[in-house]
């Protein structure tokens, strides 16, 4: 019976994972002459990624590290009050 939930477990957290991943890229799929610079000279996809922004240094001449779109799930919904 352990095994048996551990193992949906697994599944759930790994159907979990797979979501926010697949959010992220959705995320950062942004054009790249609409990037809005995240990051410094040098810094690196870690750094980036530490800051919440993506990266991609693909393309030259337009920023690496840049600001995610805000995907209507994430926007928080305004106080009426």
């Amino acid at each position: 019976m352990e095994h048996k939930v551990i193992c949906v477990l697994a599944m759930v957290l790994m159907l979990a994972l797979s979501s926010l991943a697949q959010n992220q890229e959705e995320a950062c799929a942004v054009m790249p002459r609409d990037r809005k610079n995240c990051g410094f000279p040098g810094v690196t996809a870690q750094q980036c990624k530490e800051k919440g922004c993506c990266f991609d240094d693909s393309i030259r001449g337009i920023p690496w590290c840049f600001q995610p779109l805000v995907i209507e799930s994430q926007q928080e919904e305004e106080c009426p009050f």
